[in-house]
């Protein structure tokens, strides 16, 4: 598995530590990996959408109504 190695405010930190005291994770390694992938998939349901197809800035099919009849 790739090493990654990133700085982080101490607030995140207290609270990562906290985690694992209260016993949510077996360590610090697990905490981090396991709060950076819930956060992607999260990020990833409701982030930007920058490549859905069949809708321009301007509205739908170039109008500036949401709906085109």
């Amino acid at each position: 598995m790739p090493k990654v190695e990133i700085n982080i405010p101490e607030h995140l930190e207290m609270q990562i530590a906290q985690l694992v005291e209260q016993g949510e994770f077996v360590n610090r390694e697990e905490a981090v990996e396991d709060l950076l992938a819930t956060g992607l998939k999260a990020y990833k349901t409701s982030g930007p959408m920058d490549d859905e197809p069949g809708f321009e800035d301007d509205g739908m099919m170039g109008h500036e109504d949401e709906y085109v009849f």
